[in-house]
């Protein structure tokens, strides 16, 4: 396993290849259907600032964020794959999600020198490994609003690196 604390910065990300199995640690922040395209709509906004600049070396999860806990929704809706390059262009190094991407994704993600993973399916091991949660964008989404998470050894697999996935 390797391990990775965030920010991530793009010399780990160069030394990473499909298959190989992470473990990160510090933030991840949420997003799926309803917020990501609001994210990349807003982030250049005077009041969104705040989020542009914590997107460097950052991690996002496709999830809501429930008291039942946290698992990934299918990350090749039009709605969050469509998002995934203008996040890595700003900053995001790590997509995690499950399914496979598009080949225009994939090399918009190995352009930005980002990744994408999947987590094994099991959420009660993931909702283990969150140590807070905050939420800090986009309330009126409810579950699907942005969330801060803290998490300590959150395991996830690499799907798609440097132009290679797993799903090819």
């Amino acid at each position: 396993m390797i391990k990775l604390k965030t920010p991530i910065k793009d010399e780990e990300i160069n030394n990473l290849k499909i298959k190989d199995k992470l473990l990160i640690n510090g933030i991840i922040y949420t997003g799926r259907d309803a917020v990501l395209p609001k994210i990349v709509k807003s982030i250049d906004e005077i009041n969104f600032k705040h989020i542009a600049k914590t997107l460097k070396g950052s991690v996002i999860l496709h999830t809501a964020v429930s008291e039942a806990g946290v698992s990934p929704t299918t990350s090749n809706k039009i709605e969050i794959e469509s998002s995934m390059p203008l996040l890595s262009k700003k900053g995001v190094k790590v997509h995690i999600g499950k399914g496979s991407l598009s080949d225009k994704t994939k090399n918009e993600l190995n352009i930005s020198n980002s990744i994408f993973t999947v987590t094994p399916p099991v959420t009660a091991l993931l909702t283990d490994k969150i140590l807070s949660k905050q939420l800090i964008a986009f309330k009126e989404e409810g579950i699907e609003a942005m969330y801060k998470l803290e998490v300590k050894d959150f395991p996830v697999i690499v799907a798609i690196a440097h132009g290679k996935s797993i799903f090819d």
